[in-house]
């Protein structure tokens, strides 16, 4: 049995869907990330799980009991926003042991536990600081140790990172996983960028206009989007569709990648000319390869040249080049020129087959 479970959960406000007929199942002790753009209802949705909204229609169930009755305060979850929220009147320590002082719990037992939870979270001998005296990062941390504080049966992120810049993003996201995991948390985050969701989640559900448009394990989803829309969201740079699509499978040996709409296998008889998601990195210049084609625009970045190549019978697709080093002085230069034939090598890792037809 799944630990937390949404039956047709359908939330509305002055008649207008924000959140309509979604299901979901989330398995103890692991962690599912709801990705979609602002708007999409992804935030009403964790609102609706922790009884902060009322529901249209639906259900919400935590171990197979129906929470309809259950107020907010006695469903035993604990939210983290982006921006922490702690109270800048409290210290650190403070902080943390709130969820503990509200449940009465002794001032010894709640003193080891604050210690435990920031040293967790690899603050420890923060307990007398400030939280003004934080960096962002660190107040995030503070606002998961508390989150963790009362031992919560289901731990709510809404968007927990998305006020921190690129590098410490990433950093901390990796750090939340290895948290969420040693502390066996089942946890449920929403956030509109996709690398936070791949470096935080075992699952994925991906919203659009209110409903969840794909769910299932991350690796699943992003292997086989369920539509154009959704391979573009997931970060892949182009798709090729139709008489494109079947000539780069006539040149490119794809035959193990199977079109994957419910998780599993679908024979490629079922669909013949399914369309291709590439990443940006899936083509790139070699000697050889079974793609070819012209060099219509290049630009070199600190890592790759970022190319565009016109090839005939499949249009513009693109591809990277890596910077060459020319002599003892490093001299960069900057790769194929414009107007260059080049040969294209294929990365099949990086390419993703779409389950469903285009619009």
């Amino acid at each position: 049995m799944s630990a937390l479970a949404l039956d047709d959960v359908t939330v509305s406000y002055d008649g207008v869907r924000a959140v309509a007929e979604v299901s979901l199942a989330l398995p103890r002790g692991e962690v599912l990330a709801v990705l979609g753009p602002s708007g999409c209802g992804k935030s009403t949705l964790l609102r609706a799980i922790a009884g902060l909204e009322l529901l249209e229609s639906g259900r919400v169930l935590f171990d197979g009991a129906d929470l309809a009755r259950v107020p907010t305060y006695r469903r035993g979850f604990a939210m983290m926003f982006q921006d922490g929220q702690l109270f800048s009147h409290l210290s650190v320590a403070a902080n943390v042991a709130y969820p503990l002082r509200l449940r009465a719990t002794p001032r010894a037992q709640a003193a080891r536990r604050v210690s435990e939870l920031l040293d967790l979270v690899g603050l420890p001998g923060y307990d007398r600081r400030d939280p003004a005296t934080l960096s962002g990062g660190e107040r995030q941390r503070v606002a998961l140790a508390r989150a963790l504080a009362g031992d919560p049966r289901l731990l709510l992120l809404d968007e927990p990172l998305s006020a921190l810049d690129g590098p410490l993003r990433e950093r901390l996201a990796t750090e939340l996983r290895a948290i969420l995991q040693a502390t066996g948390t089942t946890a449920m985050c929403v956030t509109h960028d996709h690398d936070e969701a791949y470096s935080l989640a075992d699952r994925l559900a991906v919203m659009r206009a209110g409903r969840v448009i794909q769910e299932g394990p991350i690796a699943s989803v992003w292997r086989a989007p369920v539509d154009t829309e959704t391979a573009l969201f997931l970060g892949y740079a182009r798709v090729l569709a139709d008489k494109a699509a079947m000539t780069f499978r006539e040149r490119v040996p794809i035959d193990a990648l199977r079109a994957t709409g419910d998780g599993g296998p679908r024979s490629a008889a079922t669909r013949p000319a399914p369309a291709i998601a590439l990443r940006r990195s899936a083509l790139s210049v070699a000697d050889r390869g079974p793609l070819s084609g012209t060099v219509t625009s290049a630009r070199a970045t600190p890592e790759v040249v970022r190319l565009i190549v016109e090839i005939a019978g499949i249009g513009e697709v693109d591809a990277v080049a890596p910077l060459r080093r020319r002599g003892a002085s490093g001299v960069v230069e900057a790769g194929p020129a414009v107007g260059a034939e080049v040969h294209l090598a294929v990365d099949t890792t990086r390419l993703a087959v779409i389950s469903t037809s285009l619009d």
